[in-house]
């Protein structure tokens, strides 16, 4: 084998035939662009004036301004930009609020070191700095926050209300704030104080009627569920009933398809029949001799049952859903049976009332007055289904707020007012630092700004002039003006805790560390490898076998029987 040319070396191949790899400066680049692009998709629903999204997938029309939903319905697949929406539904799950804040601020911490980056900065100088200039965002938000535990119960209400307020002002709902306000604070409030735990409160949409015809059940209220042809005989009202709950079907169930039942003497078929029908009524029997005037089970109760609890006034619900269930558990105090044998009188749950209402064209089963009522149920009213969605994903942020504030009492002015004051922070603290550091920390604060920014741009005025007035405000050197921020009612600037226009300081701490942390976890990658996709990915499970099915068997057919037992 003779020798290789001078200066040209063999082709050295690691990755499988068409893996795709791009490093660098330019790689990093492109995922900064990216994730800014992303961000470009939620700026303008940010605020009180901010804009509503249209999203139109297979299933559903989605109309909605909160940056988690909108990042969770776009499908984006750019590895770098997913991380905006991880922390956008980490915010959303953590607080339940500032959802698109977080975006925005993470894409304009990258968008602002973009040009060090060009320039031939190393990232892991700017990661440093950017931890740094984060924790020292994080200190200062902490220094600032008004605790506002420690009142009486009544006043603390209202100040729960004004923070559940500033939530809901940049929702579709701000025009009924007032009002949901309070049927908020009332709802997160009824909850256990311990734990606060959000499945005990339960929120039912029904088309129909105007927001003002929403109301909050201080108890439990689910839909009626479907029912057979003996439930209209049935009371639909109680006072103070015992109430049985059922993790069983109360049904007649047909032997098995595969069953093999020999007889030697015809006359015993009967008695096989029989013993089927003895099972249910030996339940139904059972459920009567309990003394619960109420049976909810999460499973079917067929029309043998329904006939059977009808002549005797005992109301019954079949096809409860789980978590449905499970607050009535809690509420009344019963417990769920998986069986009906040796049924005890603790077992039976109750409330002071129960009651059927008609709800716009549905029928609710509404339990009030339950003894240990650490839960309670919203029903909403509106005109469209896209707008009862955004309508509960409103009361959701506003209900997540509520209860971290209850959690953590420490509010910060909303506005722009807190992310303004932590601007000016930073930048007095870069003035002592020598060194790069200081333009890193500088271009930190600079971001910071996007906020009152972008509130000044979606409610139609000047940004620039706006930030003017804010900065002048803030540089007041007795701190006096460091509660200002956007009025976005006039364009101009107003205290905006004096404005009640408040948030609940952990929504900022937390929307502040994410974004530095995506921000660092995009600089810190310098390399993307994608590799083929494997062959035979889709083969699915579509084959001969897939249309079996059960379409002949319709409702058992069984042709058998015997009389109603009264």
């Amino acid at each position: 084998m003779s020798a290789m040319p001078f200066g040209i070396q063999p082709q050295i191949i690691l990755l499988k035939e068409g893996t795709d790899t791009s490093q660098g400066k330019p790689q990093l680049i492109s995922n900064i662009n990216a994730c800014y692009a992303v961000a470009d998709v939620v700026r303008t629903t940010l605020g009180p004036r901010g804009m509503d999204k249209l999203m139109h997938t297979e299933r559903a029309v989605t109309v909605s301004n909160d940056g988690a939903t909108i990042m969770k319905t776009l499908d984006i697949v750019h590895p770098a930009a997913k991380t905006l929406v991880d922390i956008s539904l980490a915010q959303d799950a953590e607080v339940g609020d500032g959802t698109t804040t977080v975006v925005l601020l993470a894409a304009e911490f990258l968008k602002e070191c973009k040009a060090f980056v060009e320039e031939g900065v190393h990232p892991q100088g700017i990661i440093r700095s950017f931890r740094q200039a984060a924790q020292l965002a994080v200190a200062r938000v902490r220094e600032l926050a008004v605790d506002i535990g420690g009142k009486d119960v009544e006043e603390r209400k209202q100040l729960l209300e004004k923070c559940a307020q500033t939530s809901l002002n940049s929702k579709l709902v701000s025009g009924e704030r007032d009002f949901f306000a309070k049927m908020v604070v009332d709802a997160v409030t009824t909850l256990d104080p311990e734990s606060l735990d959000l499945r005990m409160l339960g929120i039912k949409k029904v088309q129909g009627g105007g927001l003002r015809d929403s109301f909050l059940v201080d108890g439990v209220a689910f839909k009626k569920t479907f029912s057979y042809a003996g439930f209209e005989m049935q009371p639909k009202s109680y006072d103070n009933p015992k109430i049985l709950l059922l993790n069983i079907e109360l049904e007649l169930k047909s032997e098995k398809e595969n069953a093999e039942v020999r007889l030697d003497d015809p006359a015993k078929y009967q008695s096989i029949v029989d013993a089927e029908w003895n099972i249910i009524y030996d339940k139904l029997a059972k459920c009567a001799e309990s003394g619960a005037r109420i049976v909810l089970s999460r499973y079917a109760i067929g029309d043998l049952a329904t006939q059977y609890f009808a002549d005797r006034d005992i109301f019954c619900a079949g096809r409860v859903a789980e978590e449905d269930l499970q607050r009535v558990a809690e509420a009344t105090g019963g417990q769920i049976q998986t069986t009906v044998n040796n049924l005890s009188p603790k077992a039976l749950g109750t409330c002071a009332r129960f009651e059927e209402r008609q709800v716009g064209a549905e029928r609710y089963n509404l339990f009030t007055g339950c003894p240990l009522a650490h839960t309670c149920t919203l029903v909403l009213r509106g005109g469209s289904e896209q707008f009862l969605d955004e309508a509960d994903r409103s009361l959701h942020d506003a209900i997540m707020i509520v209860r971290r504030t209850l959690k953590s009492p420490l509010v910060v002015p909303g506005g722009g007012a807190i992310d303004m004051e932590l601007s000016k922070h930073l930048r007095d603290h870069a003035r002592g630092i020598p060194g790069k550091a200081q333009l890193f920390i500088n271009a930190f604060a600079r971001a910071l700004e996007v906020i009152p920014r972008q509130l000044a741009d979606n409610s139609g005025f000047d940004a620039t002039d706006v930030l003017n007035k804010l900065r002048q405000k803030h540089a007041a050197a007795d701190g006096s003006g460091a509660n200002f921020g956007i009025d976005v009612n006039t364009g101009g600037v107003v205290d905006t805790y004096e404005a009640f226009v408040w948030e609940p300081a952990v929504v900022k701490i937390n929307a502040i560390t994410a974004a530095a942390e995506a921000a660092s976890l995009v600089l810190s990658v310098d390399e993307t490898v994608r590799n083929p996709r494997s062959e035979g990915a889709d083969g699915g499970m579509g084959g001969p076998m897939g249309g079996r099915g059960m379409g002949g068997r319709g409702m058992g057919g069984r042709g058998r029987g015997r009389g109603m037992r009264r």
